[in-house]
């Protein structure tokens, strides 16, 4: 299977803005932080066409309560990978067969909340770091994959050390 990497949209953030109301006006009291995450979040990334979003959940003991409400305006829960990832509750949205979001929904102070705002906040910081990442990207589109988890199995050394200089740069 081919990966599509198109060039950056500014749609992408007015599309996010959309659905941020949207799935805050679905939270409704629950303390909840919507995030836009991924490449469609920095401005002149490259990036296959899927907005990301991560729900920050300060207690994620109400997570699974929420399903529903997240599934209302039109998401797919998908608990496919819960048992190597307990700690997300994934969602997905598709118009006309096609994906167009996606949700991670975690806890605010956990690993994937703090690695996923660090290296979207570092790429955006970083213009030179965010080109060798579209790069990278654009070339492994090219390649044929057996489904997408390849494909970002093989951005992983690039992010991790982005992440890296994430940390280090906040703890500078």
């Amino acid at each position: 299977m081919k990966v599509s990497v198109v060039e950056y949209r500014p749609q992408w953030r007015e599309m996010f803005e959309e659905e941020m109301q949207l799935l805050q006006a679905v939270l409704g009291e629950v303390s909840a932080k919507v995030e836009h995450i991924g490449s469609t979040a920095v401005n002149g990334l490259a990036a296959k066409p899927v907005i990301d979003i991560m729900i920050g959940l300060p207690d994620f003991s109400v997570a699974d309560k929420l399903v529903p409400r997240i599934e209302a305006p039109g998401y797919e829960y998908i608990n496919k990978y819960e048992d190597e990832m307990p700690f997300r509750r994934f969602f997905v949205k598709n118009r006309n067969g096609i994906r167009t979001h996606q949700i991670h929904m975690v806890e605010t102070d956990s690993g994937f909340w703090i690695r996923h705002l660090s290296f979207r906040d570092y790429l955006r910081q970083n213009p030179e770091a965010a080109n060798k990442y579209a790069a990278l990207k654009q070339q492994l589109a090219e390649r044929e994959w057996e489904d997408v988890n390849e494909y970002a199995d093989a951005k992983s050394e690039f992010i991790k050390s982005i992440e890296n200089k994430a940390r280090e740069q906040a703890a500078a």
